[in-house]
């Protein structure tokens, strides 16, 4: 009597396969290739580093997701069809650390934090499911709806231009500079009757810069935000799932043409390359920035049972406390590879859970080849190259709609809370989201606070969940209620 293999089990034809791993590969790889892209530039790397930093998270992707659904020891792997990719929700804290330590010692900073975060997460995973009752729908959903809310402005000033450097709003006169230097000179002079100038003087910057808010990029980034519109609208199934990377091949295709966008650092990128660890030198750890990152991957794991639960439910496969300690592992194991390899923090991809539901396949080793391909282009340099040679007016246009999505996502698990018999989930909601806007409207709040907790309240995101768990308690309490979490996650990859 033959046994019969459970859906999560069963091993396809090679061919279905490898398409299937492929489609997979293509709903998650403009998300995955977005932080590198936004960290790289915010720690001020040159165009061959920010392309190290694409193809090390591609590699690092393809090595957690082998892991997690394969399944490695006792320990590791959850063992349903998951797709491991870069969290957004740490962007806030390290896009800090970034610019706080621009260069090669920000980035031995940022891996040294992330390489701690990943240990640590290993350790507390087994507790952190049991956190669940902490994050019902009401938490979780105005933490996600935050996350995308603050990332906006990341595409934003992909589109315009950031507010300060080559690309800021306004320049100051060069007659103003000029007059300036010649006041320094004369001052300075023997004899000279004129006071010294001020030590920190400067001019503010007042004549318009062209390079804001161009409008040929600015109707660049247009046309990418239509082409992701009409093909979500007019096309079905997989081609509208890979809406936002058919929308960024567009606007490749039109800069490009432009002139634009050239290929010089692509035809000088080797064909194959080895990620090699600690590109960057030794880490570097600092306190303060590792309790940070753990706090926000203790978001991550919360998220992560949510969808590992939803995912068991779809696949039809019982998920226990063991499998959840296992799943939660690997989302620590994949954020130290991370760090080792020259990348960011690790969690589950919610467009693929969402896949998953879509196509009805639910081998998990259809996202073991996913892994294989993730890995294998993470050594092509050529490939991490053309995508580092986008323009950002291109990654703008499609940032508006990812980053949109994520705040999306939030409001669609809000959807399904009670806000009419509990009117105080309204509450929660109003003044966490208020909390976490804090730094983005008003982002010198803390000069007058110790400079040892700026770490722990420049992010939103991280005021967002604080203030959502602390005030779902207060209102809510903490009731046993995993059935909510499960819908919540639904919600998410609907």
């Amino acid at each position: 009597m033959s046994k019969t293999v459970a859906p999560v089990d069963e091993i396809l034809p090679m061919g279905q396969l490898t398409a299937l791993g492929l489609q997979h590969v293509l709903v998650m790889y403009a998300g995955a290739v977005a932080v590198p892209l936004i960290i790289g530039r915010a720690l001020g790397l040159d165009s061959h580093e920010v392309s190290l930093l694409i193809a090390a998270d591609l590699f690092a992707c393809g090595i957690a997701t082998i892991i997690q659904s394969m399944g490695a020891t006792q320990w590791f792997g959850i063992k349903l069809p998951v797709i491991m990719g870069v969290s957004f929700a740490p962007v806030g804290p390290m896009i800090h650390i970034a610019q706080s330590n621009p260069g090669h010692e920000g980035a031995q900073l940022l891996f040294g934090t992330i390489i701690a975060a990943g240990i640590i997460t290993i350790l507390i995973a087994p507790w952190i499911s049991r956190l669940l009752r902490f994050f019902p729908p009401v938490v979780t959903g105005t933490i996600i709806a935050i996350i995308g809310i603050t990332l906006m402005r990341v595409g934003i000033n992909w589109i315009f231009g950031n507010p300060v450097g080559p690309t800021a709003p306004a320049l100051v006169d060069p007659n103003y500079v000029n007059w300036l230097k010649d006041i320094r000179a004369a001052s300075g002079a023997p004899g000279s009757p004129l006071p010294g100038v001020p030590q920190g003087l400067s001019i503010m910057p007042t004549v318009p810069n062209p390079k804001y808010a161009n409008l040929t990029g600015v109707g660049i980034a247009g046309i990418v935000l239509v082409s992701i519109l009409v093909i979500a609208k007019f096309c079905k199934g997989f081609l509208s799932n890979i809406a936002v990377l058919l929308g960024i091949v567009v606007g490749a295709v039109i800069t490009a043409a432009m002139g634009i966008m050239t290929f010089e650092k692509v035809a000088k990128a080797e064909w194959v390359d080895v990620v090699l660890p600690f590109h960057f030198g030794m880490p570097k750890f600092d306190l303060w920035m590792i309790v940070t990152m753990v706090l926000v991957m203790i978001v991550i794991l919360i998220e992560s049972t949510g969808m590992f639960l939803a995912l068991g439910d779809m696949t039809g496969k019982k998920i226990g406390q063991k499998d959840l300690a296992r799943g939660l592992r690997t989302d620590g194991l994949g954020t130290l590879i991370g760090g080792i390899f020259n990348t960011f923090p690790y969690s589950s991809f919610s467009q693929n859970v969402g896949l998953v539901a879509v196509t009805g396949v639910r081998s998990r080793y259809v996202c073991v080849v996913s892994g294989v391909i993730l890995l294998v282009l993470g050594l092509l340099p050529k490939l991490a190259a053309l995508v580092e040679s986008l323009p950002t007016v291109v990654l703008g246009g499609a940032g508006i709609v990812m980053f949109g999505m994520v705040t999306a996502t939030g409001i669609r698990i809000l959807g399904g809370v009670d806000f009419v018999k509990n009117r105080n989930n309204a509450m929660v909601v109003a003044i966490s989201i208020g909390m976490g806007m804090i730094p983005v409207v008003a982002p010198n709040f803390r000069q007058w606070m110790p400079h040892a907790i700026h770490p722990l309240i420049e992010s939103g995101i991280l005021l967002t969940s604080l203030s959502a768990v602390l005030l779902n308690l207060f209102f809510n309490g903490a009731p046993h209620d995993t059935d909510a979490a499960v819908e919540a996650a639904k919600h998410a990859e609907a």
